[in-house]
C-alpha cells in the first residue's frame, strides 16, 4: 500500500499553532485536518509546532525527531480498504523536560496565534463536585511560588502569557481539543483561575487579548502497540517508529471565536458554528458515553478488542436501548443531523474490525468520565423517573472490575486510573457497595437518594460477582 504523500514543501511551513499534547488522537485528527489544508498555497503560516511537557513523552519525542518529524497515518475503512497518509503538519516539537525556556518563549512568539489542547479529561485540576480549579494542589502551588520555573501546562502557558504581554506580541487563541463539555468554557475557568492566583495584571490582559472558544472532536484512535507498529509498517511500507491508525469517520465542530485569525480548516471538512453546545452534548451523551458503557462489562466478559465485543448481540443491543431509550429523550439533535443515522454509525464504527480498538482503552481513566460521559444523563433520568437498569448495571460493573481485577474467565488485569485518591481507594475496596457511590467520579450527584438506583444497583453487584457479567447482563435484556 503506497502512502498518500502531501505535496507541499514542507520547509516553507511556518508554524502558526503551538499544541500541548502530541498523543494518537491529535495525531490523526488536527494533524490531519491540518495536513490537509497546507496543501492550499495561502495557509502555510499554519504548521504546528507540538509541546510535550511529561517524562514519559521522551519516547514519542525520540521517535519524531529520528524521522524529521513526519509519520504515517492509517485511516482504517468500514468497507476494509484502508489508506495510508504521510503527515508533515508537524513542524517543531519541544520537550518541556528538556528545554522548558523553548516552550515558554514559543508560546510567546507573535508567529503562534492558536494554542491547542489534548491534555486529558482529567488533566484541568477541577473539583469533580464543584467544578472549581484546585488552586491547593501541590503541583500547582509550585508554579504559583516559581513562576518561572513552571512544570504543570497551567505555569507553561502562564509565564509564556507573561511574556507575550512583555513583548506586545498580540493576543491567542486557546482551544480545548479535549471531551469535556463545554471545554472552551472549562479550559477558560481553569486557565483563568491560575493566572489570577499568579498575576493580576496578566489576568486582566488575558481578559482582553484571549479567547477560549468551545469544540467537538470524534476520530476513535486507538493506542498503538508494538505488534500494530509492525503490522501498520508492513502493510504500509514504511519504516515509521511512530505510526497512528484511526477510523475513517471524523468530525471536528468549533465555534468560531478566535482573536488572533485562524486556518481555514473549513476548507477539509471542519464545521464552525455559532454555538458547538448540541454537537458536543450529542457526541459526549451517544459516541463516549456508550463506549464507557461498552467498555466494562465487556471487560468482565473477557473481550479485549471492542469489535469482538460488537459480535455479541446482547452487548449490541445493550448500547443501542441504551442509546434509544435511555440517552435520546435527553439529547436534541443539532441542526441538520439525523439522530437515528447517527446511533446507527455508531454501531457500524464500534464494529470496525480494521481498527479493532481496545476495551482497556475505553476503561482507562474511568474516574475522570464518569462525570463527563454518564452523570449528566444520569441525573436527567432520575429525575424523569426512568428506567435506571443499564445505568446502575454499568456502575455495578465499574465497581467489580476496579475492586477484584478478574474477570469472568479468571484472569487477573491491572487497572490505570491516574486521578484516583486515597479516598477512592478506600471507597473501592470497602465490603459496603453503597460506600463506592461515594467515589469522587460521582461527587456532585446523589445516587444514593435514587431508591430505584440504589435498589438496582445492590442487585447487581451481588448478581455479577455471584453469576458473572455475561449472565446478568443477558438478565436484564
Amino acid at each position: 500500500m503506497n502512502p498518500i504523500f502531501y505535496h507541499y514543501d514542507a520547509q516553507k511551513i511556518t508554524a502558526g499553532i503551538l499544541h500541548i499534547g502530541v498523543g494518537n488522537f491529535h495525531r490523526a485528527h488536527q494533524q490531519f485536518y491540518t495536513n490537509t489544508l497546507l496543501e492550499f498555497e495561502d495557509q502555510k503560516k499554519w504548521g504546528i509546532c507540538g509541546v510535550c511537557l511529561l517524562p514519559s513523552d521522551e519516547k514519542i519525542v525520540h521517535d519524531l525527531r529520528t524521522q524529521n518529524l513526519n509519520y504515517t497515518l492509517t485511516v482504517c475503512g468500514r468497507n476494509g480498504k484502508d489508506e495510508v497518509y504521510n503527515i508533515g503538519s508537524l513542524r517543531e516539537l519541544i520537550w518541556g523536560i528538556e528545554d522548558p525556556e523553548a516552550v515558554k518563549e514559543k508560546i510567546a512568539d507573535s508567529n503562534v496565534k492558536i494554542i491547542t489542547l489534548t491534555i486529558t479529561e482529567g488533566g484541568y485540576n477541577l473539583d469533580k463536585e464543584t467544578g472549581e480549579f484546585l488552586l491547593q494542589d501541590e503541583k500547582i502551588q509550585h508554579d504559583l511560588q516559581n513562576p518561572q520555573s513552571p512544570t504543570t501546562v497551567f505555569g507553561f502557558i502562564a509565564e509564556g502569557l507573561h511574556r507575550r504581554k512583555m513583548k506586545n506580541n498580540g493576543g491567542i487563541t486557546i482551544l480545548s481539543c479535549d471531551n469535556l463539555q463545554h471545554n472552551g468554557n472549562t479550559a477558560k475557568r481553569a486557565f483563568t483561575t491560575f493566572i489570577e492566583a499568579r498575576d493580576k495584571d496578566l489576568a486582566e490582559w488575558v481578559k482582553e487579548n484571549v479567547t477560549f472558544p468551545n469544540s467537538m472532536v470524534d476520530r476513535i484512535t486507538p493506542s498503538t502497540t508494538p505488534e500494530d507498529i509492525v503490522r501498520l509498517n508492513q502493510n504500509s511500507g514504511a519504516n515509521d517508529l511512530a505510526p497512528v491508525y484511526c477510523e475513517d469517520f471524523a468530525q471536528w465542530v468549533i465555534e468560531d471565536n478566535f482573536i488572533a485569525g485562524r486556518p481555514a480548516w473549513e476548507r477539509v471538512g471542519v464545521e464552525f458554528t455559532d454555538d458547538v453546545t448540541a454537537f458536543e452534548n450529542m457526541k459526549l451523551s451517544l459516541l463516549n458515553a456508550s463506549h464507557t458503557l461498552l467498555s466494562y462489562p465487556s471487560f468482565l466478559m473477557g473481550y479485549r478488542k471492542v469489535d469482538q465485543a460488537m459480535e455479541n448481540r446482547d452487548i449490541v443491543k445493550f448500547i443501542r436501548d441504551f442509546m434509544d431509550v435511555d440517552i435520546t429523550p435527553f439529547v436534541p439533535a443539532p441542526k441538520n443531523t439525523n439522530l437515528e443515522e447517527y446511533k446507527t454509525t455508531l454501531i457500524e464504527r464500534f464494529s470496525n474490525h480494521s481498527v479493532s480498538d481496545q476495551v482497556s482503552r475505553l476503561c482507562f481513566d474511568g474516574i475522570s468520565k464518569f462525570p463527563v460521559y454518564i452523570i449528566p444523563n444520569l441525573d436527567k433520568m432520575i429525575k424523569a423517573d426512568a428506567d435506571l437498569t443499564r445505568p446502575a448495571f454499568l456502575i455495578a460493573s465499574y465497581r467489580h472490575y476496579l475492586k477484584y481485577k478478574t474477570d469472568d474467565n479468571g484472569h487477573s488485569y491491572e487497572t490505570a486510573e491516574p486521578w484516583l485518591t486515597a479516598d477512592d481507594e478506600t471507597l473501592i475496596y470497602n465490603d459496603e457497595p453503597l460506600d463506592f457511590l461515594k467515589l469522587s467520579a460521582f461527587k456532585g450527584t446523589d445516587l444514593g437518594a435514587s431508591q430505584q438506583f440504589v435498589d438496582l444497583y445492590i442487585r447487581l453487584v451481588s448478581q455479577i460477582k455471584n453469576e458473572g457479567s455475561a449472565s446478568v447482563l443477558k438478565s436484564i435484556l
